[in-house]
């Protein structure tokens, strides 16, 4: 299954029928642009794209993107706090393209560092790769994969935001804060890949 989100609309990939807004059995390409068409230009939120062979269904909606790929870090604290930063009114996890030859780790823990200008981040676990698509200024659609790994700080607080990137702030939230401030002003993959970095912690 793929959740892959467009202006913060959900398209699924998957399976099987789910109860979502709108549900299209797969046949062809051609399904995937009649659901795409949908998602972008009708009021409809949700839509599942359903059928036996999701690799199939996976290779088939790539083709029709430039992919770009990306990685940040979920970093928790000794208080169990959560690093978040505030970039176009937003609040978001810190991540960024991937260099050239650069692993997702290494992106992830660089990523961090140049945004928030904390050092010193103990890389923990893999949890997720999200998914969104968006237009460039070209017109080309963008498919951007997202790699996301649960880290660790312990130390001195010495995070600042990357102001030269449009980050106005940086932010420890503790678990109250990410219900009633982060959730109210966040992205939808933001909040997904939050919930199963809970998930993971609490098993």
């Amino acid at each position: 299954m793929y959740k892959v989100f467009v202006n913060e609309k959900k398209l699924l990939l998957s399976k099987q029928s789910h109860g979502l807004e709108k549900n299209i059995s797969f046949e062809s390409s051609t399904t995937l642009e009649i659901a795409m068409d949908l998602v972008q230009n009708t009021s409809v939120k949700n839509i599942n794209v359903y059928g036996e062979n999701i690799d199939e269904i996976w290779d088939q909606f790539k083709k029709m993107f430039r992919i770009i790929e990306a990685a940040g870090g979920i970093v928790y604290n000794g208080k169990d706090e959560i690093l978040f930063i505030k970039r176009l009114g937003k609040w978001d996890l810190p991540k960024g393209k991937m260099e050239k030859g650069e692993s997702r780790e290494e992106s992830a823990i660089r990523e961090i560092e140049e945004e928030t200008s904390l050092m010193n981040v103990q890389l923990q676990d893999f949890v997720s790769t999200t998914y969104h698509i968006y237009t460039e200024r070209t017109g080309k659609k963008i498919l951007k994969f997202t790699h996301w790994f649960d880290m660790y700080f312990e130390g001195e607080n010495t995070a600042k935001p990357q102001i030269e990137e449009g980050i106005t702030e940086v932010a420890w939230k503790n678990e109250s804060q990410i219900e009633s401030e982060v959730y109210a002003n966040t992205f939808q993959n933001i909040k997904l890949i939050l919930g199963e970095s809970f998930e993971k912690k609490s098993k």
